[in-house]
């Protein structure tokens, strides 16, 4: 009896090792699912069975070649990987296993935020003006923030309206926001190299899927040729949305916001952890 359960306890543990190492292999394809990083694993694969073939058929000069092409690749991978890498440590980083959740602090009604955002969008688009507003949540978006035109105004509509008429100071780039505030426009973005984007989409549009895939940001871009709206989030684009459909997906946004506010050890530059 006592050996069938240290058997059992093995085949538990065994169960459970393999669960582990296909979730991690699972979360991996998703992570690099749509990227160049598909190609570029593709490459090592056959570099690797090239490898094997090279050892089964004794071809000396072949297998030299390839086994120092992929030591030198093994110190290269970091460099060309970083960006997925870094989205997955971001990603990890934003897992609740590393906060603690409390109620939203905010002093104002998300509901009014969430009203200004759509009203600002529906005049953007009927009067076809370009627009790309990205809405910060847990990864902090200072870096790009700073590559912007400091606002740090209450969010209206009004201020957006201004702040995206063509031929002024402000309407090129992004404006970011941050709760209930414009923290700055004319903000760079990084922008998305994604194969998947389609030709027709602009410079605008690989900003905000750029600024998605890097991060948990979620990104309304509104077209100047046509005056649809899109929406971005996790690297996916979610094209013409009509008014109920944003209204719907931003009260989701701002709720969860709202309601599960992560308390940080290191807080954002002007707010409070």
């Amino acid at each position: 009896m006592p050996s069938l359960l240290i058997l059992l306890n093995k085949y538990i543990f065994d169960v459970l090792d393999i669960a582990i190492v296909s979730y991690v292999f699972y979360r991996v394809i998703l992570l690099i699912r749509g990227t160049r990083a598909v190609q570029l694993l593709k490459g090592l694969i056959v570099l690797f069975v090239a490898l094997g073939l090279s050892r089964v058929f004794h071809l000396q000069a072949l297998n030299w070649l390839l086994t120092q092409t992929l030591t030198v690749g093994l110190f290269a991978i970091p460099v060309v990987f970083q960006p997925e890498l870094r989205r997955g440590l971001e990603q990890l980083g934003r897992a609740s296993l590393f906060q603690l959740r409390l109620n939203w602090q905010g002093t104002g009604d998300t509901t009014h935020v969430v009203q200004e955002l759509v009203a600002a969008t529906k005049v953007f688009s009927k009067n076809r003006i370009g627009a790309l507003l990205v809405l910060e949540r847990d990864t902090g978006l200072n870096e790009y923030v700073q590559t912007g035109i400091a606002i740090q105004g209450l969010l209206s509509a009004e201020l957006l309206i201004n702040t995206f008429i063509p031929n002024t100071p402000l309407h090129d780039g992004a404006a970011i926001l941050r709760g209930e505030r414009v923290l700055a426009a004319s903000c760079f973005l990084p922008l998305s190299d994604s194969d998947a984007i389609l030709k027709e989409l602009g410079t605008r549009h690989r900003a905000g899927i750029g600024v998605t895939e890097q991060s948990d940001a979620v990104a309304i871009i509104v077209s100047e040729e046509t005056g649809q709206i899109s929406i971005s989030e996790g690297g996916i684009l979610r094209r013409g949305l009509d008014e109920r459909e944003l209204t719907e997906r931003l009260n989701e946004v701002y709720g969860t916001m709202r309601n599960q506010r992560p308390f940080r050890l290191f807080a954002r530059k002007g707010e409070r952890a």
